[in-house]
């Protein structure tokens, strides 16, 4: 990020990070992609030295490090290091889940949970989308019908991130009985619940999705056929699992967000030192003229995305980022970020289109951006509910 983002704090935490991925992920990265699994060592070393939980509070065993910068820095060494898949892994289990269980968990959940969040001892998955329903939550079909002093979990997830190496899900499920019939179901809204599930007898792991980037994070499907869950793992009120999924939107939008602009300028910075050594009819490409307007655009527009991003955060650490504003965030940095490592590959020529480069590489990674966490399309139907209501 740019010159008094990061305080010196953050610049000692840094060195920590920049040491765990130098000796713990780069070494394995390559590996990793290939299998499309991360070995689960890498967990347990990212617990050992603390980069796990960030926010968890002093109270469980934590440093309660609520400050959105530490994740970011995360974000820019494996940004740095090509390792991309890492840095969505650890997303999904730090942004997504982990804020459900220290917003809405119970007491006695937060003092189950948490220390396994951080010791690596649980990894976890979000399950909310389902075939056929994609971004539209209301649609869930996957039920929980109460059984005692359990529920009863039925139905089916997809693209599910740490579905496969993961130790179990937060689950979105219907609790009213109903089918899940989409935008019929507006109404709906406390029809929801949502729920830890640890794998189990009926919890089936299908496919290994071969996705077009970050394969180093698995992504698979689920199957649920009456798995037993305590009602000890209902995360809040029966009913508001809709309300809570909605709650937890901020950080996960502003996750994507922050990594979007963590791999534009990470892009950058490499197309700028290949063009700079480049040569093609006896010039280096960095002094074509159409190279270096390219660059000042492609700057310009990072610092744009820099500063707005910026501000997300700091709204963010304030406790004032909403929905609306980190889907304002997240679709700003994400199409910019698009179209920079677009442009950038375009400037690498034919080497761009070769894998074993990382522009290449940011180029299928970047392209889940616009998808993951809310498409673009849903970005801009809330950003405009919220500007004419």
């Amino acid at each position: 990020m740019f010159h008094g983002f990061y305080e010196e704090i953050h610049e000692e935490f840094r060195e920590v990070v920049r040491e765990f991925v130098a000796r713990e992920v780069t070494p394995h990265y390559r590996r990793w992609d290939e299998a499309h699994m991360i070995d689960r060592a890498m967990w347990q070393a990212a617990a050992e030295n603390g980069l796990l939980g960030l926010a968890i509070g002093e109270q469980h065993g934590g440093m309660g490090l609520t400050d959105y910068r530490f994740r970011m820095i995360i974000d820019e060494e494996l940004a740095r290091a090509d390792a991309l898949g890492v840095a969505l892994a650890l997303h999904l289990h730090d942004d997504w889940v982990l804020p459900a269980l220290l917003r809405f968990g119970s007491p006695e959940q937060q003092q189950r949970w948490l220390p396994r969040f951080m010791d690596a001892s649980f990894v976890s998955s979000v399950a909310f989308t389902e075939p056929g329903a994609g971004s539209d939550l209301r649609a869930v079909r996957t039920k929980a019908v109460r059984d005692g002093e359990d529920y009863l979990i039925s139905g089916q997830k997809t693209f599910i991130g740490n579905g496969i190496s993961g130790d179990g899900a937060l689950v979105l499920a219907r609790t009213d009985g109903g089918p899940g019939r989409g935008a019929s179901a507006r109404g709906e809204e406390r029809s929801f619940s949502l729920f830890l599930v640890e794998k189990s007898e009926g919890y089936d792991v299908g496919r290994q999705l071969d996705k077009m980037g970050l394969k180093a994070s698995d992504t698979a499907e689920l199957f649920f056929s009456e798995v037993r869950v305590p009602a000890q793992n209902l995360i809040g009120e029966e009913g508001r699992g809709l309300e809570y999924a909605k709650a937890i939107l901020p950080q996960g939008r502003l996750a994507v967000a922050a990594s979007a602009v963590v791999v534009a300028a990470e892009v950058l910075r490499q197309t700028r030192e290949y063009i700079g050594e480049r040569e093609a009819f006896g010039s280096v490409v960095g002094q074509f003229q159409n190279s270096r307007f390219q660059m000042a655009d492609l700057q310009v527009s990072l610092e744009a995305s820099q500063h707005y991003i910026a501000h997300a955060v700091t709204r963010f650490n304030a406790g004032t980022l909403d929905v609306a504003g980190a889907s304002k965030a997240k679709l700003w940095a994400t199409e910019r970020t698009k179209e920079l490592v677009d442009a950038c590959l375009q400037l690498h020529g034919g080497y761009g289109y070769i894998l074993e480069y990382p522009v290449a590489q940011a180029y299928l990674a970047v392209r889940l951006m616009t998808i993951f966490g809310g498409t673009s399309e849903i970005l801009r139907e809330t950003v405009s509910t919220d500007l004419l209501r």
